[in-house]
């Protein structure tokens, strides 16, 4: 009964949506007669209620054949079964579950509990050994029989489980948790997550170039296990590149929180240096601890001056390639091969011309709760990222253990056959003056001249939120080493006796910063930086930028200053006004832009320009500019825009200036092969989630751009959160004519990297309302149920029931129902040979 309800409430809804007004007609007593029967149970909650059968309009002869005992008895009095439930307890959501209810004696329903749902609600079962010792799936008696004060009450028409549980019968967990047993591995998989771009540049003089750039990151699911490469392909035209960055294999270990990793990867720069190797690793991963219980890829900014070919690399690979509209912007997507070290970030503009800087990156904070343990163990080969390092066998350790809520204590070691050090730190919640921490690490090395050597190297990191002011010190961190100390990744270095004297070039002292400023609602400042220098070198390594951002009546604007410097280079800086005005009034979700810009050596630059978004569900966007710069009074016109659809992400744009042209383009996306075949999909992200609706195309996804089952009902929703409860709901108003849709939404928690499984049960086929008449004549009385093998309704009081997903050309047996006496059943039969309206008639003879 509860699913013919679900069924008719979901058609009837999506039908009202496509203005069906006859079929609205045609239902409308039906929905009439079954709203009749719901209000006078909800009375029931007030007072007795009789409810008199007469009501119900009958037809000449229908006297006697329905069977309506139910509606006449105890008004509490509900048919037993399976139904969906949501349970609470103390008044809190807590899961949705089928339900097996059994009649008393009254005909009320008695819920079905058991150890295994009590223990999902997070109950305390074990505290019990009255509850301990029962079968899992052993139905209660009575809850309060087994858990004294507890209780359990149902509501029938909300479809709720409520439980009353004392406190001291719960497990103390995190609001947010999620039961491990829950987390899906997935189904088995092979993919590749791809980002292409390419550039043809075309200038006056002649000399024109082209690039190209090719990412993959495929992978392999089976059960628990990942296997992952991260290979990217280069052409600048000089030079043509595969690279292989990493390839290794990797699971999760649930009952510890942890991960192992087999094959090439880096380790965690969150206490020592971080390392690229090739080996072993088991370590702690914070993702699969509630949110509320979680302790990082930099953003990078930056102004581009035309369709820009930004480029970052990190350890000498290529982590990230692709073009840039003219003005501002902001890369915070990253995939970087290791978890710290300086990123270095070019900027290609269409003419050709280059900005380089760099961009420190670690992940710092340590602090961590009373009595958590996070460590990392890694033992393999030291994989070296060019021909100048060697690749001694090592082994490293780290540990960070909260003592108390001010108290966190950390250390770790690298052992090698060359090398040797130890690191000890303390972090210390200095309450409303922030937290700070302080090491000290201690490492002797033996170099390749044999020279050995040793010495120090000390941190302190800052971290503060002043609420009063509204000011984040995110981080603010300084090292010193001593002359003798080297870093693991510094000592692998190969020096011949010609280089002795570069013995002393490496790291001396580094300080860094970032501080985030509110100054009123809508308004904030940011300021980062760092120095670095070294030893026997004059040279410095220098990175400020420092911007504000407002809105004022509606009008965004962002004034920005940059500086960069490195090591035997001229520095480089820029100033920059951004401007941005909504024009939606006049054109929807459209903006105007306007940039002003001057760059030390180039003078000043205007860009004033249109962008906005389009489609209906905007998953095009678009900007077209035009510039000039005053130094050389050279104009310039941009052309940019980005297209998501199912299959990918698609990019393209143009620049046009006096001295040359510049023709950009891209596509990003994913390739999934799962058991059902292949499907393309948008970037796929770390987890993701294959869409299965029995063969119903073109069905969109809400919140998701361009993302639509494919020609055999298939779809992708990238950028899962890993253990974590994620919806994914269908757009029910783009559904087909010919498309019903039994279940609108889905909850899924993927496990790390897992492909899962979403299905909709979905019904492609004609909507008929078929006239059921009796050999008699009359029609099939009211409140019949009429069943095919996939479908069930209730017939309306003019013997009428409604059917959706009816295949064309095909004969269907429909089983009719209204008592158990062979008098009170029928079967028919028909075909629709072709749906001529949204909502097809016909008359079967029930036999």
């Amino acid at each position: 009964m509860l699913t013919d309800e679900k069924f008719l409430h979901t058609s009837l809804t999506e039908d009202v949506k496509k203005n069906s007004a006859p079929l609205v007609l045609k239902l409308g007593s039906l929905l009439a007669s079954t709203a009749i029967g719901l209000l006078a149970a909800q009375a029931a909650h007030a007072e007795d209620v009789y409810f008199d059968p007469q009501f119900i309009e009958r037809k000449a002869g229908d006297v006697g054949d329905v069977d309506l005992s139910l509606f006449q008895s105890n008004d509490q009095a509900q048919l037993p079964g399976d139904y969906d439930t949501a349970l609470y307890v103390n008044k809190k959501l807590k899961l949705r579950h089928s339900i097996s209810y059994l009649s008393r004696p009254d005909g009320t329903l008695e819920p079905q509990i058991t150890p295994n749902i009590l223990r999902a609600l997070g109950v305390n079962v074990d505290a019990f050994p009255a509850l301990k010792s029962l079968q899992p799936d052993a139905p209660l008696d009575s809850l309060a029989q087994y858990i004294p004060a507890a209780d359990v009450k149902f509501d029938f028409y909300l479809m709720q489980l409520n439980f009353s549980i004392p406190q001291a019968a719960i497990l103390q967990k995190a609001e947010d948790y999620i039961d491990p047993s829950k987390w899906d591995d997935g189904a088995p998989s092979l993919f590749s997550n791809y980002s292409y771009s390419g550039g043809q540049r075309s200038y006056r003089n002649g000399n024109d170039d082209s690039s190209q750039y090719l990412n993959l990151q495929n992978g392999l699911n089976v059960g628990p296990w990942r296997v992952r490469n991260y290979t990217t392909y280069s052409d600048s035209g000089d030079e043509k590149k595969w690279d292989t960055i990493s390839t290794y294999v990797e699971r999760d270990i649930k009952s510890i929180k942890s991960k192992l990793l087999l094959g090439e990867n880096s380790t965690s720069g969150e206490i020592l240096s971080s390392v690229p190797f090739s080996g072993v690793q088991l370590f702690s991963d914070d993702n699969m601890l509630p949110n509320s219980q979680r302790g990082f890829a930099p953003t990078i900014r930056g102004v581009a001056n035309s369709n820009a070919e930004v480029t970052i690399r990190q350890n000498d690979h290529i982590i990230y390639q692709s073009f840039v509209p003219p003005g501002a912007f902001e890369i915070n997507d990253l995939y970087p091969s290791s978890y710290s070290g300086n990123l270095e970030i070019t900027v290609k503009e269409a003419d050709g011309t280059e900005r380089r800087f760099n961009q420190p990156f670690s992940a710092i904070p340590v602090m961590q709760r009373p009595g958590r343990l996070k460590y990392s163990a890694t033992a393999g080969v030291y994989r070296a990222t060019d021909s100048n390092e060697k690749e001694p066998t090592f082994a490293q350790g780290t540990a960070i253990y909260g003592i108390s809520n001010t108290i966190t204590s950390y250390g770790g070691s690298v052992v090698s056959e060359d090398y040797l050090s130890g690191l000890i730190g303390v972090g210390y919640n200095l309450q409303w003056l922030g937290g700070i921490s302080a090491d000290v690490t201690h490492a002797r090395s033996t170099l390749d001249n044999n020279q050995t050597t040793s010495g120090q190297s000390y941190r302190v990191q800052y971290s503060k939120n002043i609420e009063m002011t509204d000011t984040d010190f995110s981080l603010a961190s300084y090292r010193y080493s001593s002359a003798g100390y080297y870093d693991f990744d510094e000592s692998t270095q190969y020096l011949d006796g010609d280089n002795a004297p570069e013995l002393d070039y490496h790291k001396r002292s580094k300080i860094q910063f970032n501080i985030n400023q509110t100054l009123w609602e809508g308004a904030s400042l940011y300021l980062s930086g760092y120095e670095q220098d070294y030893w026997n070198n004059g040279g410095k390594e220098k990175n400020l930028s420092v911007g504000l951002n407002n809105t004022l009546f509606g009008v965004s604007y962002n004034l920005s200053y940059s500086y960069s410097q490195l090591q035997d280079e001229d520095n480089d800086q820029q100033i920059s006004l951004n401007l941005r005005i909504p024009l939606s009034r006049w054109l929807p979700q459209s903006w105007g832009t306007y940039n002003v810009s001057h760059q030390k050596g180039e003078g000043t630059r205007h860009q004033v320009g249109l962008s906005g978004t389009a489609l209906d569900d905007r998953r095009l966007s678009y900007s077209v500019q035009q510039s000039y710069t005053e130094q050389d009074n050279e104009s310039g016109s941009n052309l940019y825009s980005t297209y998501r659809s199912s299959f990918g992400n698609l990019n393209a744009g143009y620049n046009y200036s006096r001295d040359s042209q510049q023709l950009s383009y891209g596509i990003a996306g994913g390739i999934v092969a799962h058991s059902r075949g292949a499907t393309l999909s948008q970037p796929l992200g770390d987890s993701f989630a294959l869409i299965d609706t029995n063969g119903a195309s073109g069905a969109r996804l809400q919140n998701l751009p361009g993302v639509r089952t494919d020609w055999r009902g298939f779809a992708v929703v990238p950028y899962l959160t890993a253990y974590n409860e994620n919806r994914i709901a269908m757009d029910t108003t783009t559904l087909p004519d010919d498309v019903d849709i039994e279940n609108t939404s889905a909850i899924v928690i993927p496990n790390s990297g897992a492909m899962v499984t979403a299905h909709f049960d979905a019904r492609v086929g004609a909507r008929i309302l078929v006239t059921l008449v009796r050999p008699n004549g009359a029609t099939v009385p009211f409140g019949a149920m009429a069943a095919t093998d996939k479908q069930s309704n209730i017939v309306d009081e003019g013997g009428v029931v409604y059917l959706s997903g009816i295949p064309l050309e095909k004969q269907v047996l429909l089983h009719v129902k209204w008592g158990n006496e062979a008098s009170q059943q029928c079967q028919a039969q028909f075909n629709i040979s072709a749906s001529t309206s949204q909502v097809n008639s016909l008359t079967a003879p029930c036999i």
